[in-house]
């Protein structure tokens, strides 16, 4: 089914496919803060139970860091948005991966290309606006920084503590009036809790200026929930994240090959109904001599996103970067979103993820 609604659709759409296509443009991440539409999320580093993590691989993720940024100062002037949290990293390796990414920041000579984000996390002791704040600050120690760019919500507090979501909105207010942030961010938020925190920050004078959300051919509230729409009135920039489906989308995996760990349960759930989309991206990974996760990857930057991907390795940094640069075609974008419509069970969604 996939190939076939594609080759219909180059039929019918021939001059959108082999007429180039630009790129997409950068999105504002905060106020005189432009990113590329890809950005690079750093779940993975300190994480051991889902990732694997194993720390004498860290001189594998600073050069993957590195190819993420390289380029030449004087002619390549992008920026890049760069995700972490202070929840990032299992056990004792809590905060691990700010504490990489200030050091590989700190140490790069293209340290201007990068823009850090990190998420507070919405543990039940944060109670007060001080404790976000007082967490914010650890984090910037973390990163041996004075202040980043932008400072997030890991999650809304409104799905299972409804009455924590106040001291949460006031603590990011208190990170932007401190200095330590350029503007705040939400993740998870639906468009209904995004239009509230966006009204207590506006009172405030604070600039709310990106929302990250699950986002994916196989993920597809935000298109249909009026999530994109509401970003868009507002003024804040959509951040997608798992783009790939934790892997299910980069074409390496199919129903007869998972990976091991808690990832292959989840991938033998849903990948015996993914043939025909993978089917289709594949199809167009050869007429456009893309890799099927660049496909993927650029799907979501055509919804208007900046796209987070995972970044572990130097090889996987540079297919990334691969999704920069083009643009898939109407006809191309609406093979895949029909064929993602069909796909019998998509991915589960965030447990934080608001209405």
């Amino acid at each position: 089914r996939g190939p076939a609604t594609l080759e219909s659709a180059y039929a019918e759409h021939t001059h959108m496919v082999l007429l180039p296509t630009r790129g997409h443009g950068p999105l504002t991440l905060a106020p005189n803060v432009e990113v590329e539409r890809l950005g690079f999320g750093t779940w993975a580093w300190g994480n051991k139970l889902l990732w694997g993590y194993d720390e004498a691989a860290d001189p594998v993720l600073e050069a993957a860091f590195r190819r993420a940024v390289a380029g030449a100062p004087l002619v390549d002037r992008r920026r890049f948005f760069f995700d972490t949290g202070d929840s990032y990293g299992t056990g004792a390796r809590e905060g691990r991966a700010e504490s990489l990414l200030g050091r590989f920041r700190r140490e790069a000579r293209a340290r201007r290309r990068v823009a850090i984000g990190t998420k507070l996390a919405v543990y039940p002791w944060r109670l007060r606006g001080e404790d976000f704040e007082d967490a914010c600050r650890a984090s910037l120690r973390r990163m041996g920084e004075s202040r980043m760019e932008l400072v997030q919500a890991h999650w809304s507090a409104a799905n299972f503590q409804p009455w924590q979501e106040p001291a949460l909105w006031d603590g990011l207010a208190r990170c932007y009036e401190a200095g330590l942030a350029g503007a705040v961010g939400t993740s998870n938020f639906g468009p209904k809790q995004l239009r509230k925190a966006n009204a207590h920050w506006a009172s405030r004078g604070v600039p709310h200026s990106a929302n990250q959300v699950q986002l994916s051919l196989l993920s597809t509230l935000p298109l249909e929930s009026g999530l994109l729409e509401a970003s868009s009135e507002l003024g804040v920039t959509p951040i997608g994240y798992s783009p790939l489906a934790l892997g299910l989308l980069s074409g390496k995996y199919d129903a007869d090959s998972v990976p091991a760990g808690p990832r292959g349960v989840l991938f033998r759930q849903l990948a015996p109904g993914l043939a025909p989309l993978l089917d289709t991206l594949r199809e167009v990974s050869r007429a456009r001599g893309k890799s099927v996760s660049q496909v993927a990857i650029n799907w979501v930057m055509c919804q208007g996103a900046v796209v987070i991907v995972g970044i572990r390795t130097p090889e996987q940094a540079a297919d990334n970067l691969g999704a920069l640069g083009w643009r898939l075609s109407k006809a191309e974008q609406d093979a895949l979103t029909e064929e993602a419509r069909r796909v019998p069970k998509k991915a589960t969604q965030n447990i934080f993820q608001t209405a």
